[in-house]
């Protein structure tokens, strides 16, 4: 059983930025009709960021989040499900009143999250009953793919408590062939598969709006589709479940 957190919170004292709401997705938390809420604010820099225009943090102003759980209310019926997804929206303190408000309508919580404050995650984790997890490159590669330091670090604690916990998740990799060579998301799908990760997708960037201007521009030597589909056939043995999505 849950427990409660430290004090009651009503719906229109919780702050959070609301960048954008999509009403109904069937693909945004497996097997559920979702609402998805994008928070605003994100700490990283990923240069292949389509929503550039959520990274840019600040405080919720009264009655965003309000709106919301009202929406989640009307659609009673027609949803079973709300997905938070960002921007980042571990970076939002009020987070965990929202999620145990949408738990207690009976909806399924899901989380998008890059894993960079592992603390938060794990206070998250009871009202969560699955998590998408972005994992930006192997190692080091993470940081200079997202454009900061040491969030590498924090992002393998983050998976260690998914690794660890019964939540389900999956982790996901966006590919853009200007941070990757073939045999670099080879290795980095290996390493999950070996860490014990299950479910893995692999996005294929979209261009057309990224947030570096050269992230628009065509990769010199970027591997042909043909050679990414034959890569996924080889590693789809080592998980439970490998998609290719985009």
């Amino acid at each position: 059983m849950i427990g409660p957190l430290p004090h009651p919170v009503k719906a229109s004292d919780i702050r959070l930025p609301v960048a954008s709401l999509t009403a109904l997705s069937t693909d945004d938390f497996p097997g559920r009709r979702a609402a998805v809420i994008h928070l605003q604010g994100c700490p990283l820099q990923c240069g292949y960021c389509e929503v550039s225009q959520m990274t840019t943090a600040r405080r919720g102003e009264p009655g965003e989040w309000e709106a919301m759980r009202d929406f989640l209310e009307a659609r009673r019926g027609g949803l079973d499900a709300v997905v938070f997804s960002g921007g980042e929206p571990t970076l939002h303190t009020d987070l965990p009143y929202a999620l145990e408000q949408a738990r207690r309508m009976g909806l399924a919580v899901g989380l998008h999250t890059a894993g960079p404050y592992p603390e938060r995650l794990e206070h998250l984790l009871p009202w969560l009953d699955w998590v998408a997890l972005d994992v930006k490159g192997r190692g080091r590669d993470f940081d200079r793919i997202c454009g900061g330091r040491g969030i590498w670090q924090q992002h393998a604690r983050s998976l260690s408590l998914l690794l660890e916990g019964d939540t389900p998740f999956e982790c996901r990799t966006t590919v853009h062939w200007k941070d990757f060579a073939l045999e670099d998301l080879e290795r980095l799908a290996m390493t999950l598969a070996d860490c014990g990760v299950r479910r893995y997708a692999l996005q294929v960037a979209r261009v057309e709006r990224c947030r570096d201007p050269e992230y628009c521009l065509p990769v010199s030597g970027a591997p042909p589709r043909e050679a990414l589909e034959a890569l996924v056939r080889r590693l789809t043995p080592h998980f439970a479940r490998l998609e290719l999505r985009g």
